[in-house]
């Protein structure tokens, strides 16, 4: 079951307009909330990044957090899997083809639920491999925007690699991953990119600073040089559904000794416990 526009109905039955701005010009957009136990995970968190990626791009929020969270609700409890992660994806809306924003138009709102799956324990046994490409997207990466072309390519080029993910390097600097968030662990320190326009402010990027901070992890939120990518005694890449996964080899290399490390190890067990207490409702307070 989806939503779209004031209706619940099966994902087959949805139309939207061809000159839905969302699909003229990738003017939307979107966020992923991950489900454990029927239990949306950090909602608030993600729908105040969807607010703030709606303020990017100069577009009212159609609905309050609160009609939002019963959105949400509903579509969770409309699907079987009890682990989902859900899609809302909000254009400007139907309009004839024009640049120009539109006056009085209705936004388009669409949410789907898709059944989430745990990252194989073989991969987390074994890490995954990435490689290092340009980042040749546009300046507003903040924004969770639905135009990703830029994102999709850069993937593909993984993908063509033999690889899962890429990381992105800016001006000798890197920035996050195509479709992720990159730490480097360096000299047994915990290094993160800092949150600005270059990088996708990740949910999951913020739990593992927390995460580090409540456990006096040794962590720096600093641009981090592709030299200290290269040279990482681990790196790890984060996002909502995939949450803490090690990079084991960087562009046909080996990263470290090639294996996950300690600095992965820690932090994906702190992490699953931070989830159990959430899913058992009694999370504490960082």
């Amino acid at each position: 079951m989806i939503y779209l526009n004031g209706d619940f109905m099966p994902i087959e039955e949805a139309r939207i307009p061809v000159l839905d701005r969302g699909f003229i010009f990738g003017d939307g957009v979107y966020e992923v909330i991950p489900v454990y136990s029927r239990k949306p995970f950090r909602l608030a968190e993600h729908l105040l990044r969807l607010q703030n990626s709606l303020d990017g791009i100069r577009l009212l929020n159609p609905h309050s957090d609160k009609e939002w969270s019963s959105l949400v609700e509903q579509i969770v409890a409309g699907n079987e899997s009890d682990d989902q992660y859900l899609y809302l994806h909000v254009t400007r809306g139907v309009a004839r083809r024009d640049h120009a924003f539109p006056k009085d138009v209705v936004p388009t709102v669409f949410i789907m639920s898709n059944p989430l799956l745990a990252p194989p324990r073989e991969l987390l046994a074994t890490g995954v491999a990435a490689i290092t490409t340009s980042d040749n997207r546009w300046l507003r990466c903040d924004i969770k925007a639905i135009s990703l072309l830029p994102n999709v390519l850069l993937r593909q080029m993984a993908i063509d690699a033999g690889a899962v993910e890429a990381v992105l390097l800016r001006e000798g600097f890197m920035t996050e991953g195509a479709a992720s968030n990159i730490f480097v662990v360096k000299n047994e320190i915990l290094l993160a990119p800092p949150k600005n326009n270059l990088m996708l402010p990740g949910i999951t990027y913020d739990i593992v600073l927390e995460l580090a901070a409540t456990n006096r992890i040794p962590h720096e939120v600093r641009s981090v040089s592709e030299y200290e990518v290269r040279t990482a005694q681990e790196l790890l890449l984060t996002s909502s559904t995939k949450e803490i996964m090690p990079i084991t080899r960087l562009d046909s290399k080996p990263v470290g000794d090639g294996k996950p490390g300690s600095m992965f190890a820690l932090l994906y067990q702190l992490y699953q416990d931070y989830k159990m207490t959430v899913m058992r409702g009694s999370a504490a307070k960082f």
